[in-house]
């Protein structure tokens, strides 16, 4: 059972991430949080196909600043490859792309560095 709870708070948080980075207006927008949900559902399935095939073809993204840029237009594309399949996600071009997945991981690690002060581990 705490599987499954532990999917449901990750599916929430990144969710919420989702539509913090939305109200910056970066390069992402999400309709509510219905959209943020299935959005970051979608967003971690095309994520690990992705991460799947490069692995399925040698490539690696491994470490340092090179692997940081390969994973930042990894996570861009995923994004641009989502908002084809959820309605109400829209990204702004690969750019706004790019400025969204930062976003993103900014905002997330935050989230869950507090939650983590009140014992929340995701």
């Amino acid at each position: 059972m705490s599987a499954i709870l532990n999917l449901i708070v990750a599916i929430v948080v990144a969710a919420v991430v989702l539509l913090i980075v939305s109200r910056f207006n970066l390069g992402l927008s999400v309709s509510g949080f219905g959209a943020a949900a299935i959005s970051a559902v979608v967003i971690a399935i095309v994520g690990a196909v992705v991460l799947w095939l490069l692995g399925l073809f040698g490539i690696t993204l491994g470490g340092g600043f090179l692997g940081a840029l390969v994973f930042l237009v990894v996570a861009a594309v995923v994004l641009l490859l989502a908002a084809r399949f959820v309605p109400g996600l829209k990204v702004n071009g690969f750019v706004g792309a790019i400025v969204a997945a930062i976003a993103i991981a900014v905002v997330y690690w935050l989230l869950v560095w507090l939650l983590g002060l009140f014992g929340i581990s995701i």
